[in-house]
């Protein structure tokens, strides 16, 4: 295994499933796979849990005794950490952004937030809504104050200016899908998938190209304008290779991001994203989330309605599952 040098923990449920949408192959004369990490576990599961394994790993070898992390009002992120705290009996502080400008009661109270009151983490709330850097410095500062206490924190920084010890996760996964599209003897045209803070993206990205594979992955920006993803990934890929050091030339033009689904901009439902979590939902009983694996299935329907791909091909969509957040976007079931 590309990761196996690197301490971890034992928080996911692996390998996930990877399951034909029969029914939506059906409707668009296709193949649709979908790789289910939303089944990963640990709190209503998603792509977070690989990824924490290996912070959590590289923080338990440090003699941590605390996590902090920050993220969005309705973050996966937050929630994951603070019940993968739990299940490492660990404490756990969490910073609450306002990133996203909704002022309906079901977005601050419901879904994740709700879950992580539920687990019982401390949280701390940050004004500013898109300063990466600003929010990041509160938590080492926040660590710094934990420290002086007597504790032994570990921050989970949003920026990429921290070691990218998660996207080894998607390194990891990168193998587990070549295994299993391997005994089913699949050879798919393209992956899809969200890409936001980029770990995901950047070591699956990173994990085929190392495995030998070359086939491209679509990156849906949830976040940022397709330059700056693809920058952004570039550079998290960089760094998980010099942390594996792994000789490997990935260079921009590999990096494919997508931002025709981004507006009006992060954790803000627009229609094509909305008709995607309902079609996924009546017709496969599957739930996507509206920041975003809703926006990255949206992207790929318009791909195949646009006639990019056909009856014998393959492609694997990657659910990063973000569940909770649904109950925090009453408008999906509005009449």
């Amino acid at each position: 295994m590309l990761t196996s040098a690197f301490p971890t923990v034992d928080l996911c449920h692996k390998p996930t499933p990877l399951e034909r949408l029969d029914n939506l192959s059906g409707d668009f004369q296709t193949n649709i796979w979908i790789k289910r990490d939303d089944c990963t576990g640990l709190a209503f599961g998603g792509n977070k849990t690989r990824q924490l394994e290996y912070y959590i790993g590289h923080a338990k070898s440090l003699g941590a005794d605390t996590l902090l992390t920050t993220g969005a009002i309705q973050s996966n992120q937050v929630r994951m950490t603070v019940a993968a705290a739990r299940k490492m009996d660990m404490e756990v502080e969490v910073q609450l952004e306002h990133r996203v400008d909704r002022d309906q009661v079901e977005y601050h109270e419901s879904g994740n937030p709700f879950l992580v009151k539920l687990m019982g983490a401390k949280i701390h709330y940050y004004a500013a809504g898109e300063d990466e850097d600003g929010a990041d410095q509160v938590l080492f500062e926040r660590a710094e104050v934990l420290k002086s206490e007597g504790r032994k924190p570990y921050v989970i920084a949003l920026s990429n200016a921290g070691s990218p010890y998660g996207a080894l996760g998607y390194v990891e996964a990168a193998e587990e899908i070549l295994l299993q599209l391997k005994t089913i003897k699949i050879i798919p045209a393209r992956f899809v998938l969200p890409t936001g803070s980029a770990s995901t993206h950047a070591g699956l990205l990173l994990g085929l190209r190392a495995s030998g594979c070359n086939i491209p992955v679509d990156g849906i920006c949830v976040r940022r304008d397709r330059q700056r993803q693809q920058q952004r990934v570039l550079t998290k890929i960089q760094s998980a290779a010099k942390l594996m050091n792994c000789e490997i030339d990935i260079r921009l033009d590999d990096i494919l991001c997508d931002d025709r689904f981004l507006a009006p901009g992060y954790g803000i439902l627009n229609a094509p994203a909305l008709a995607a979590i309902k079609l996924m939902a009546k017709r496969e009983g599957i739930l996507l989330d509206p920041t975003y694996s809703g926006k990255a299935f949206a992207a790929l329907i318009d791909c195949i309605e646009n006639g990019n791909y056909g009856m014998e091909d393959h492609l694997v969509f990657l659910h990063t599952g973000g569940a909770p957040s649904l109950f925090g976007y009453p408008e999906l079931v509005a009449e």
